[in-house]
């Protein structure tokens, strides 16, 4: 009793930043991403996105083999085993149901995460096409400057998961860079609707070349200056439409003589008594 009353206090004092603390939410039915490993077709976002989440948790230490299992500390080496438990489930509750009875008998977390890597952390041809493909065949398509770019930054990223840039600083690795970002500024170009093709014009013509996050700050202050023209010739053509329909409305309401109507008072034509001088 003494010693496990001991151990709880132990535990109960672990420092919010130690690995080995859990906190009261930290069950093993969390869910903390989104979305299920399926297989190679989208690894790199799962992985990506559990790495995040187990980061904010504390807990990537249990899958990069950082944290080490305590030897001589039989209390902490419990916590560990605990930490290590969960941090399995969190892996299992992510992933589809054919991989998970691959892994659900897996005893380190660790061992769990170097599996998936190895299994599916490879550049798939097909997947690789089939994206890039449809990186080329965006277009703006009447939606907002800033919903298209969007868009072609989610794929942009997810493409660069799968084709890793490389990341020394050499020359070589400066120049394959700069080339991505020149493409990266084509596909964007390339898709915007027509009505934006005198600045697209400018851009393409500026040296050196504008980044793309430049490019879309620019076509963006265009597309707000359109919608503020617009309005403002809305508003005209909807002033002069209801001067027209008041000058029509009064037009209608003065009557001319109307040779039919014979007055009782004078006999003349043209009016009536109500109507006479």
């Amino acid at each position: 009793m003494g010693d496990t009353s001991t151990s709880a206090t132990m535990i109960s004092k672990l420092d919010i930043g130690d690995p080995l603390y859990l906190h009261p939410s930290d069950s093993s039915t969390l869910t903390i991403v989104s979305i299920k490993l399926k297989g190679t077709e989208n690894y790199p976002v799962w992985s990506n996105a559990m790495r995040l989440a187990l980061e904010a948790k504390n807990k990537y230490g249990f899958i990069d083999g950082k944290c080490i299992k305590p030897k001589d500390d039989q209390v902490l080496a419990n916590q560990w085993d605990r930490c290590n438990s969960v941090v399995i489930t969190w892996l299992l509750n992510s992933i589809s149901e054919e991989l998970f009875l691959g892994q659900v008998f897996s005893k380190l977390a660790s061992e769990v995460w170097t599996d998936l890597r190895e299994s599916f952390n490879k550049v798939d041809g097909s997947v690789v096409y089939d994206l890039y493909k449809r990186i080329n065949g965006i277009s703006q398509n009447g939606s907002t400057v800033a919903e298209y770019y969007n868009k072609l930054t989610t794929m942009w990223k997810q493409f660069d998961a799968m084709v890793q840039l490389p990341t020394c600083s050499c020359q070589a690795a400066k120049d394959y860079n700069d080339f991505s970002t020149l493409i990266k500024l084509m596909q964007f170009l390339m898709g915007l609707d027509d009505v934006y093709q005198p600045v697209r014009t400018n851009l393409l013509t500026r040296e050196p070349f504008p980044s793309v996050k430049v490019a879309f700050s620019i076509v963006s202050r265009e597309e707000s200056h359109r919608l503020a023209s617009n309005g403002s010739k809305g508003q005209n053509v909807s002033f002069v439409t209801k001067s027209n329909q008041s000058f029509d409305s009064r037009k209608k309401n003065i009557r001319g003589p109307n040779p039919n109507l014979k007055c009782s008072h004078c006999n003349m034509f043209g009016h009536t008594v109500d109507r006479c001088y």
